[in-house]
């Protein structure tokens, strides 16, 4: 049996994810991404949110380069038939717009098919070992994990274009400037923050999750008319039972006060 390149653990409400080729920095295969999918659609069934790492030295190196070089040889097979959905955006999709919100907890190199994974979660936790890079316009090919879509929405076409022609990385703060990450904590401590804030979540209603993660991120491909009338419908559904309750608790002075992410 092939070793499992994704480890899976449910805390509590909180299903924690990582990926596991350390000795090839994590580099994404078909395998891995195939077995991320599972584990995203198992977190869906089980978990009220999810934290996706990686072991070892880095978050994820990016593609697994030797699997490309087989697959685009002169002398290797071509699909006769297209498949319906690329593989990684049909994966990371899962992520972006899945059952439960995601937290990934970066550190080290986050690049190229790492930072498309990445940015596919919802927040991102960095640690001062982090840094991004897109070394795809040195490498002779093009992202293909949805980066062009997802990544360019977060950092702008600009900033994503020097990263891609001129190789320039960007370190943990530089990052949070381009808003690839929203919080930077000292070495070796993204997992740890990045599960706090992800049992904070959990604590949220399902409903209400799932319209932050589906919903609100729709509403930049609405025009404003169209954009106010989908928030109309959200917030005219009927109400479950724990939403009545939280708000009668809010009310009657029984619901807890906001807390700073960093407090445990």
């Amino acid at each position: 049996m092939e070793p499992k390149v994704i480890s899976y653990e449910l805390d509590g409400k909180v299903a924690l994810i990582g990926l596991n080729r350390p000795d090839k920095r994590n580099a994404l295969n078909e395998a891995l991404v195939l077995e991320l999918a599972e584990a995203v659609r198992r977190a869906g069934e089980e978990a009220e949110a999810g934290v996706i790492f990686g072991h070892g030295k880095c978050f994820s190196a990016g593609l697994d380069l030797a699997e490309l070089a087989e697959r685009i040889a002169p002398d290797a097979p071509f699909p006769r038939k297209r498949r319906p959905r690329h593989l990684w955006h049909e994966t990371f999709d899962l992520i972006a717009r899945g059952s439960v919100p995601f937290v990934a907890a970066l550190h080290g190199a986050t690049v190229g098919g790492g930072l498309e994974l990445a940015t596919a979660a919802h927040i991102r936790v960095v640690d001062e070992t982090t840094f991004f890079g897109l070394p795809e316009g040195q490498r002779g090919i093009f992202v293909g994990g949805g980066g062009s879509v997802r990544i360019q929405r977060i950092i702008g076409y600009e900033t994503m274009a020097d990263m891609m022609l001129t190789g320039r990385t960007l370190d943990a703060q530089e990052g949070r400037q381009a808003k690839l990450a929203q919080y930077v904590v000292p070495p070796g401590e993204a997992l740890a923050m990045a599960t706090r804030l992800a049992r904070r979540i959990a604590e949220n209603t399902p409903n209400t999750n799932w319209m932050i993660t589906n919903v609100l991120p729709r509403m930049n491909d609405l025009s404003h008319d169209d954009g106010l009338f989908m928030e109309y419908l959200n917030t005219s559904m009927r109400r479950s039972p724990e939403a009545i309750g939280r708000l009668r608790e809010f009310l009657d002075k029984r619901a807890e006060p906001l807390k700073p992410p960093s407090a445990t």
